[in-house]
């Protein structure tokens, strides 16, 4: 038990980890597809010019973490989590269904309707998911399940996006997307069929819908134990920073480093896999216990690569092959720190969550922690319009983040000089 590895042979562990990774991978696999063919070939799908399509996608797919989080929070509070992780499944392949008829039919409004059904998937999926880990581990096996979990959905973030790009790339390559995307729904929901039961604590309120009600009661939840609260702001700076820096890699390969599409995959699978390794090392440092001190760590090693990445980006100039060019391998050498000193960071602050949130409300805390994320990826989408309209350059918003990452590390050290 030295490593968290064992874990896949358990069935506590490894049908949750194949349903997560999955459902992950398709989420990416059909937005990329969506995304670059809409890029490429927007006249033939819809009048919207193509420089409002990107971020319209990821508009529409954010907005269910607003409107769905905290009723889905209040929901895997009140039945079983694994019998709902099946439910998801099947809406999951209900939605792949209709993107093949989207794609088959160049129906654009259709495969918008999807964008958003997928976004409802990973809502719906989200707390059940944080909150049954510490319903099937032992409080020694936190760090290491969060650390699989973290890496893995990374993974599948990466290969699901490269995959989209592919099959982007060639005739019927949306079909041929959805139809595989379909497959892959159909495997996570036989991954959902192991998962074990995970029945709810009793409670004694009386359930009451209301959109804005479960969204507010679930950050007043959060909110009451100032330590998680906390850690959820930090998870979420996490994620600005993430998809921060997913979403500009490729305009910063093309227009910047004057590389292709292969080195816009090299530094995506070097940051994926510095999270990996980072996850992976969070949980020998830790010895199977959150500690503080590995966060702080992770918050300053994001703050210091990050400045010199933003260095880097500023000071760049072509010359030749990318690959015979220093200043380039530096770039990809701070791209990888990134990730490994993000892993650390984040890996420790989600089984915190889980450690201190109390059962009957731990899935609420963790739809809080989802609102809170994905308001922190729109804000952050708004901060890159705000500084690039006002004449800044790349390098310049990537050293305002990474100097936030800074406090943010400060903050997290005055946090546990108190304990």
């Amino acid at each position: 038990m030295s490593t968290p590895f064992y874990l896949f042979r358990t069935s506590r562990f490894a049908p949750l980890f194949g349903t997560q990774f999955l459902g992950a991978f398709n989420d990416n696999l059909y937005k990329n597809t969506l995304a670059v063919l809409l890029t490429f070939q927007a006249a033939e799908w819809t009048s919207i010019s193509s420089a409002l399509l990107a971020p319209l996608i990821g508009a529409v797919f954010i907005a269910p973490f607003f409107l769905f989080s905290g009723l889905s929070g209040e929901i895997a509070d009140r039945l079983d989590k694994a019998r709902l992780a099946r439910i998801v499944k099947v809406w999951e392949i209900m939605m792949m269904i209709v993107a093949v008829a989207g794609f088959a039919t160049h129906t654009f409004a259709t495969l918008l309707l999807v964008v958003f059904g997928m976004g409802m998937h990973s809502t719906l999926f989200g707390p059940i998911k944080y909150s049954i880990i510490p319903q099937h581990m032992r409080e020694n096996e936190l760090i290491g399940a969060n650390a699989l979990i973290e890496s893995g959905t990374f993974g599948a973030i990466l290969l699901g996006t490269i995959a989209g790009g592919a099959l982007a790339a060639i005739p019927n390559g949306g079909v041929i997307a959805s139809s595989g995307a379909l497959i892959v729904a159909v495997v996570g929901y036989l991954f959902s069929r192991y998962i074990p039961s995970a029945p709810p604590p009793n409670r004694a309120e009386p359930f009451a819908f209301g959109f804005w009600k479960h969204t507010m009661d679930a950050i007043a939840l959060a909110y009451r134990d100032r330590l998680v609260f906390l850690a959820i702001l930090a998870i979420s700076w996490f994620w600005l920073y993430g998809a921060l820096l997913l979403s500009q890699f490729p305009s910063l390969v093309k227009d910047l480093l004057m590389g292709s599409e292969e080195t816009v995959t090299l530094i995506l699978a070097l940051f994926t896999l510095g999270i990996g390794v980072g996850s992976a090392l969070c949980e020998r440092l830790s010895h199977h216990h959150v500690r503080y001190g590995i966060v702080v760590a992770g918050g300053i090693g994001m703050a210091v690569a990050g400045v010199d990445f933003a260095w880097g980006i500023g000071t760049f100039v072509p010359s030749g092959a990318l690959s015979q060019n220093f200043h380039f391998w530096r770039i990809v050498a701070d791209v990888t720190l990134l990730g490994i000193f993000g892993g650390l960071y984040s890996v420790p602050l989600y089984a915190l969550v889980q450690e201190r949130s109390a059962p009957e409300a731990r899935s609420r805390i963790i739809a809080a922690n989802n609102i809170l994320n994905a308001l922190f990826m729109v804000l952050g989408a708004v901060m890159t319009m705000a500084i690039l309209s006002a004449g800044y350059n790349t390098a310049w918003l990537f050293g305002i983040v990474a100097l936030g990452t800074a406090v943010v590390g400060y903050i997290i050290y005055n946090v546990r000089r108190e304990r």
